[in-house]
Formats: structure tokens, sequence, C-alpha cells
């Protein structure tokens, strides 16, 4: 049964619960080898050459493919109200264009509530949002957009009682966070083991730059990008990250969209080693001309912030500063409106609303503008699209690798297919799509979700609440390993970052929804996605946990 007793279709039952999937190239963190993988209950059992398994066994022969970890997408916003609408696409639509493109965990943002504020009320409300129409396992990013001791004393009970390891704050809209607080809430999330994420442009100088625009009768989506220029964006990063120095505490860049951005995120990484960033598919994909269309709709689809650079070299950089780890993943920032609610915005570019799509293109496109095109290694592909995020976040080693003990999640990438990306065919709701007409060549061939196989030779196999709300470890360890490795402090070892991780993982078993009076109807067993280990059964925290996040 998945959430809430919803019954799963034959296609998803016992046949599937014990797959063995044969002959295929799989990437695991740091090696490739030719092999085989037995899946059983949702979980991987088995990996060697030759597996033998007795029974009912369903097969599947990945010859001339790679076997991967199923992409984690750490950046989408779903169901979203924002701008006076709401994003077509509902938790339901948008993981199941998530596992079309090969992604089968995404992390989500909880928005506090838009009437009283309260974090834990919006983490609620997310919840009651997705429980029962995510496709595929997801997790939550909370949203800090003011300071008080409530907000502190909520930030800590979404920790402790709901893995809620990660936090952004706005440096810009009507709810951006306020410039004063951004110390004591980076010296509070330090103290609690929790990692800031930051929307990085300058508000007050987006707010200028609009207002003379308007003033001059540019209004159309073009101004959007020449009122948030490079500098904006390298600025607020900047700011930030001289804010978190002085209390040591690491914090992450969301969509990093230009070479300024990412050479001062360069900069910072090499003298202090606090920051670490994402890029978008939207980056790699396509590139700012597309704000000079002469159609109002396809310039403002485009529209998202950061906006996309008119600088044609900026893809091939990003994909650069993603080899050498300077950005250490990408993510999508799926957050789309129709061509109806983008026209809300004509005559004013300020009221267009924000975002674009990408959860289902987010691997493809990287996979066709970087390893297809010799700019990337499968291995690198593997470890910016999913193992990096787990580590990052979390989520490691339970999601992100194939390994003994990992579920089950599982993307067979035949590099041969090809897959024309059009809004026709895509799964997200959205009637444009600002990848239209790349031709992909290599594409998900079968992509296995908790054991469960979801999409075979292009039919999608999906069902609505099949998947889990996933909580989080301590995201910060591996950052202050990062980090304090740089500044000579060995205070921080490896070694206590697996501790902390194995107390973090004994905590969420002993954890109970219902310890939280306000989410009424919960069963304490969504919550705790681990059962105890048995005797002689692996620690999933002995692994091959790789601090450097390479």
């Amino acid at each position: 049964m998945s959430a809430r007793g919803r019954k799963v279709p034959i296609h998803l039952q016992s046949a599937q619960n014990r797959l063995l999937i044969s002959n295929g190239r799989i990437i695991c963190e740091n090696n490739e080898i030719v092999g085989d993988i037995y899946i059983e209950d949702g979980k991987i059992k088995e990996i060697g050459n030759n597996l033998a398994i007795t029974g009912g066994v369903r097969s599947i022969d990945a010859t001339g493919c790679y076997v991967i970890p199923g992409g984690i997408d750490p950046h989408t916003h779903l169901d979203f109200e924002f701008m006076d609408t709401r994003t077509v696409d509902d938790f339901y639509q948008g993981t199941k264009a998530a596992i079309s493109g090969g992604t089968t965990t995404i992390i989500d943002f909880a928005f506090p509530d838009k009437h009283d504020g309260s974090l834990v009320t919006g983490y609620q409300n997310y919840r009651t949002r997705a429980d029962n129409k995510v496709c595929c396992d997801y997790s939550l990013h909370g949203v800090i957009s003011s300071w008080s001791q409530k907000t502190k004393e909520e930030l800590e009970h979404l920790k402790t009682n709901f893995g809620v390891t990660s936090f952004k704050m706005f440096l810009v809209y009507d709810f951006a966070i306020a410039d004063e607080n951004l110390y004591p809430i980076f010296e509070f999330c330090k103290s609690i083991d929790v990692l800031p994420m930051i929307h990085a442009e300058t508000g007050m100088l987006v707010q200028k730059n609009a207002r003379k625009l308007l003033d001059k009768g540019v209004c159309g989506p073009e101004a959007h990008q020449l009122s948030r220029p490079e500098e904006v964006e390298a600025d607020a990063i900047f700011h930030s990250a001289v804010i978190s120095k002085q209390v040591d505490c690491p914090i992450y860049i969301v969509h990093v969209m230009s070479k300024f951005a990412a050479e001062i995120l360069k900069l910072l990484q090499d003298k202090w080693g606090l920051v670490q960033g994402e890029t978008l598919a939207a980056a790699i994909g396509t590139d700012g001309s597309n704000y000079y269309n002469e159609s109002y709709e396809h310039c403002a689809a485009h529209v998202l912030s950061p906006p996309l650079r008119l600088d044609p070299t900026t893809s091939q950089y990003m994909i650069d500063m993603l080899n050498k780890n300077v950005l250490k993943v990408i993510g999508s920032d799926h957050c789309v409106f129709n061509k109806a609610q983008k026209a809300r915005g004509r005559g004013d570019f300020t009221k267009i609303p924000n975002g674009v799509n990408g959860v289902e293109e987010r691997m493809l496109v990287l996979w066709e503008k970087a390893v297809n095109s010799k700019l990337m290694s499968v291995s690198q592909f593997v470890k910016v699209t999913s193992t990096n995020v787990a580590k990052m976040f979390g989520l490691y080693p339970r999601k992100g690798v194939i390994a003994v003990g990992s579920d089950a999640d599982i993307v067979i990438w035949n590099p041969k297919l090809s897959r024309k990306i059009s809004a026709e065919k895509h799964q997200s709701k959205c009637d444009f799509n600002i990848f239209e007409g790349i031709v992909c060549h290599g594409a998900p061939q079968y992509v296995v979700v908790k054991g469960r196989v979801c999409l075979e030779d292009g039919e999608l196999k999906v069902v609505e609440g099949f998947g889990s709300y996933l909580n989080r470890l301590s995201s910060m360890g591996e950052h202050l390993v990062r980090y304090e490795a740089t500044n000579g402090n060995s205070d921080q070892t490896v070694e206590n970052v697996r501790k902390t991780l194995d107390e973090n993982l004994a905590l969420e078993e002993t954890q109970s929804v219902s310890s939280y009076t306000g989410y009424p109807d919960e069963p304490a067993t969504r919550r705790c996605m681990r059962g105890p280990r048995h005797e002689g059964q692996r620690n999933m925290q002995d692994t091959t946990f790789s601090i450097n996040g390479g």
C-alpha cells in the first residue's frame, strides 16, 4: 500500500518486488563496473557478476547501458502560490515529469504560512499538498522570511522532529529577509547544524534598476534581464558570504546563473571554503537571447530569477565549474506558469510570474550539453545530478549511490536513445518548454523507483501517492569538514561527521510525526523511513562515504 492506504496498481506490486538488472555498466561513486544488481523490497540487496537469483524475479538486460543512481533534484517549486498566481504543476504532475527524465527524488520548499507566518504551519501545508500526490520520494527545505524567537523555536522544531535540515532565505522579492537578520540567522543555523540557502540578488539594486527602466518606458521581458545584471547576483553572493564568515557558518547559493557569480563563488571557496552552490538546467540549456524574441509569449516564458544571461559562453563555463566542483550540483528550479499567467506582466515586466521548467529535462540537457559533447565524464554527471545532492542535503547513503542497502532508485540510461524535447510531449502541464527542439542523445530507458519499474521504453507507469516524505540528516557536516580542513582546524574530523550521521539516524528511527499535535492523522510509520537494524545487517553509514563531495 502507498501513502494513506492508496492501493498500488498491479504493475507496481509483487512481481516487481524482486528485480534483477544484468550486464549494465554500473556507475559507482568512484568507479565503473560491468555487472548485475539484485533488488528486493525496494532495496539494493546484492551487486556482483552473473548473479543467480532463484524463484520469481523480473530481469532486465542492461547491456550497453549505464546503470546510475536515480537523479535528485534539490530545487523545485510545485503547487506553489507566487506573484498572485499558482504554478500549474502540482506534486503529482511534477514528480511524474521528474521520473520521466530520470529523477527519482525531489526537494521542494515549504514557505511560511501566509496567514500567520508560521514555519511549522507552512511545512504542514506542504505535507498536506504533497503526501498523497508524489510519485517518488521527496523532502522539503524550509523558508525563512522573518526572524524572531518564534522563528528560532520553529526552525529547531522542524529540524529535530521532521528532518528539515536546510532553510532558504531570499534577498529579493517582498518576502526578502532583512539584511540585519542574516548574522543572527547564520549564527543560529550553525549552532543547531542546519544549512542556510541563499537566493542571491541584491533586492535594493533590483528595485532601483526596475524603476529606472519602467520610467524610461522599457517594460517588456527584456527589461527583466536588464534590471538584474550579473554584478547584482555576484554582489549578493559576496555579501552573504562575508556575513557567514563572521560566524563560520557554511552557506549554499541556489541557482548560480552567471559567469561573474560563479567567479565570485570560486574566489570565496579558494579563500574560505564556506560557500557551495548549484546551477540550473536553464543555465546549461539555453541563454538570455530569448528575451529579445519578437514574441512576448516566448520572451516571458523564459523569465526566471536570476535571469538567463546573454553571454553565449555561459553554458560551457557552468559545465566547467561543475567539473571543477566549484558548483557541486545542478537543479531545475522547476516553477512553471502557463502563457496566460505570464501575460499578467504584459506592459510591466515586474509582474511576469518568475519561473521555468526543468525537472524532466535537467538530466537530459546536462547529458547532451556536457557528456555527449565530451565535456564531462559519466561519473561526474552522476555526482552533480545525484550523489553530491544526497551528501549535501542529508540523504546519503540512502539515496545518491548504488550500494548494498541503499534505496533501489535506479536509472538505466541508454546513451544511444534519443529524445526530442517539446511542450507537446513533456509531462508538465505547462504550455511552453524553454528547451523546445533540443534533441538529447542519451536518455532513460528504464527508471526504477523504490524497486518498481516506473518508466519502461518511454511508457510511464507511475502512481499518485507512491512516494514518501524523507526526513533528512544534518546537512552541515560535509561543509564544516571542507571548511575547517581549509583553515587547519582538525577538531571536526571525518570520524566526527560519521558519528553525527549515525546519531541522527538513530534519532530518526525513534521519532514520530505524532509528536507534533498540529499535524493530525499522520501515522508514525510514515516518518520513520528506515526500520531498525537487525543483528548482522549492514550499517548504512559504513560505506565509501567521501567527505570531499567529489
